[in-house]
């Protein structure tokens, strides 16, 4: 007796249920698994397994409504453990193609082995989905249509993952998602139906028929509303960490701009092989909006400028703002010539007047440029390098704008290289002091020392001071190399004293020295070890203190002054406005910075420093000159009435040894 060759009706709203399941399941689990890319840690793996998850159970139950689809005239049922099973085995390809793709960079042949995992997860899901129906007929397969069915499920597979590559470092191409979440809804329910046509069910003449529908309903809307229920939960879960969790996260509340945190995960997102361009902006003198205004009217400033910046965003500029008053541009594609413009615009756009609560304030801007080359493809590289040149910026008079060029990265390259062997050139007894002298043209002898901290480096010679002061101070090393400065200025001076040379000798303070809390005991123990006179010891502190915190300074001033050593202004008018404090900082002297004697036949200039005379000595203070290198500047200065002076023209910055030597010359000491 022949079998009957059974042929399934089916109902298309159902078909198209199912189609509509795979589509919405596909896009789910796309749109989840594109946050992998911007996530790390424990989040990345969570976000590929909810992924995994949701396309898993998308496949089972485009595959399961779909056989609802299907009226075959007989009762069918299916087995539990094999339809978990195959549902187990649809997430699990899943998983294993989400985990070969989250590599930022994915080759061909991780490709094929991702989409083949898919495709082949979506074969294996179906065929023992199929295995799982009871029924009273025996199933049969046409091995030219399950071979076909593979390929349509590999094929589609390997395009849907190429469009989800293609838009995961998108995350605004929503036509990508739809386009990557249609081809894989039409490898599900191609791979399906095309399958149900492989199938052949094959009955005995004696089997019971039925021409009614053999739909259940409970498990047509049991999986129908699980997956739903799926489905609304992922879209929950993405909205949540899209708009409330990634705005806590990776939005900075003042400007409402992306922030560090966004910028290091878009740094992420950038191919190696784009050009790339990184605008680094710190505002000039935000501080003194701050300590003058206070913090509340500064932060209303940060976010007007932020909003400023935002216009300059789109057509491939983002802006960040990465802390305090540094903003961030990152540009791509860029070149030098498209960098150069909007540095311009956005210079121009910042200085701008800004008007709050009732206040007129103006302020500009520094802007560091680095562009991506062959040899700095790294972005926090990148990031230092634009920072590097924005400082360049500031030093050359802010409000303007620099490039970082392979200068600066030999600049950089040594000054990393100063800083480590900075830490242990005290140790290795690298640093010695030079004494300048200090002469009274009045009475036409020695008044007095300023001693000088150097560095012999042991393979790059004499180092200036002007290069590992500022990395000193930076780093707080500049504490011990005071504190070993001061006992060794002291020392010579007793020294010197011992030998009838009884001339004071003044050291350099660094602001930060002030913050130390030990400023007070290190002076007493320099003083107490050498054994030297109070009154014969000189501080020196720079004018630009004044814009730290005056009260603090002065306090610490006093007690020294109590002690009985003299305090001195380094470098007054260097363009710090500290006149205004003379009558309250506890000074002793003021040593006129060296622009003074520069130009002394200016008639301003002449003006400017008979002034300031004058204003000393009301104040009873003595006034010195500094960078005194002719007669002529010497002869101008005493017509002007500074009667002290310190320079090449009295004597260089000299080795103990040499000092002996200019004594003896100048008749100070006999021979």
């Amino acid at each position: 007796m022949s079998a009957l060759v059974m042929v399934g009706i089916y109902n298309y709203y159902i078909v198209a249920l199912s189609c509509l399941i795979a589509v919405l399941a596909s896009y789910s689990a796309l749109n989840i698994t594109s946050r992998i890319s911007r996530a790390s840690g424990g989040i990345r793996f969570f976000w590929t397994l909810a992924g995994a998850f949701v396309m898993g159970t998308g496949v089972w139950a485009t595959h399961f409504v779909g056989m609802q689809a299907v009226h075959l005239g007989m009762e069918v049922r299916y087995d539990w453990w094999l339809t978990v099973f195959s549902m187990f085995a649809s997430m699990m390809s899943s998983w294993i193609a989400f985990y070969i793709t989250l590599p930022k960079k994915v080759g061909w042949k991780a490709l094929i082995l991702g989409s083949g995992a898919m495709g082949g997860g979506i074969v294996l899901m179906h065929y023992i989905g199929m295995e799982a129906m009871i029924m009273p007929a025996r199933l049969e397969y046409d091995p030219l249509y399950v071979a076909l069915s593979a390929a349509i499920a590999v094929a589609a597979s390997l395009v849907a993952l190429m469009l989800f590559l293609r838009f995961r470092y998108q995350p605004k191409g929503s036509g990508m998602k739809w386009a990557a979440a249609l081809t894989m809804g039409a490898a599900v329910c191609g791979m399906h139906y095309t399958g149900m046509k492989a199938s052949r069910f094959l009955g005995h003449p004696g089997m019971k028929m039925t021409n009614e529908p053999t739909v259940d309903m409970l498990l047509l809307y049991g999986v129908t509303v699980i997956i739903l229920i799926i489905l609304f939960i992922s879209w929950t879960a993405i909205f949540l960490d899209r708009f409330v969790l990634e705005s806590m996260a990776y939005r900075d509340t003042v400007t409402g701009l992306p922030n560090r945190n966004e910028m290091n995960r878009f740094f992420n997102t950038i191919s190696d092989r784009d050009s790339l361009g990184v605008l680094f902006l710190d505002l000039d003198q935000f501080k003194a909006i701050n300590d003058t205004l206070g913090h509340p009217v500064g932060d209303l400033m940060i976010g007007h400028v932020g909003r400023r910046l935002l216009r300059f965003a789109g057509d491939g500029r983002e802006v960040f703002r990465i802390g305090g008053d540094e903003f961030l541009f990152i540009v791509s594609p860029c070149d030098e010539d498209r960098a150069r413009r909007l540095a311009e615009h956005i210079l121009q756009c910042v200085k701008q007047v800004y008007f709050i609560q009732g206040n007129e304030l103006y302020i500009t801007a520094s802007i560091g440029i680095s562009l991506r080359s062959p040899h700095m493809t790294d972005g926090s590289f990148l990031l230092k390098s634009a920072d590097t040149a924005m400082y360049r910026a500031k030093s050359a008079g802010k409000n303007r704008y620099c490039f970082y060029s392979n200068e600066m990265e030999l600049q950089e390259i040594r000054r990393m290289e100063l800083e480590k062997d900075l830490r242990k050139a005290l140790d290795n007894r690298e640093f010695y002091l030079v004494y300048q002298p200090k002469w009274s043209v009045k009475e036409n002898r020695l008044v007095g020392w300023e001693a000088l901290i150097r560095w012999s480096h042991p393979r790059l010679g004499t180092v200036s001071p002007g290069e590992f002061i500022p990395i000193a101070e930076e780093t707080g090393l500049i504490v011990p190399m005071t504190r070993w400065s001061l006992k060794q200025a002291c020392r010579q001076c007793v020294a010197w004293v011992s030998r009838g040379i009884l001339q004071p000798v003044s050291v350099n303070l660094s602001v930060g020295m002030f913050w130390t809390g030990s400023l007070h005991s290190m002076i007493s123990s320099a003083l107490d070890e050498s054994g030297l006179d109070p009154c014969l010891l000189e501080l020196e502190i720079t004018e630009s203190m004044v814009l730290h915190d005056i009260h603090e300074i002065i306090r610490q001033i006093e007690r020294l002054r109590e002690m009985g050593v003299r305090i001195s202004m380094d470098d007054f008018g260097s363009g710090y406005s500290s006149i205004g404090l003379l009558d309250r900082i506890p000074l002793d002297a003021l040593k006129l910075d060296r622009l003074f004697t520069n130009d002394l036949e200016t008639p301003t200039k002449r003006a400017i420093i008979s002034a300031i005379i004058q204003m000393a000595g009301n104040l009873h203070l003595d006034v010195i000159a500094e960078g005194v290198e002719n007669e002529e500047q010497v002869s101008f200065l005493t017509e002007l009435g500074c009667h002290v002076m310190q320079g090449y023209y009295y004597g260089k910055p000299m080795r103990v040894e040499q000092v002996d030597e200019w004594m003896l010359r100048k008749g100070i000491l006999s021979s």
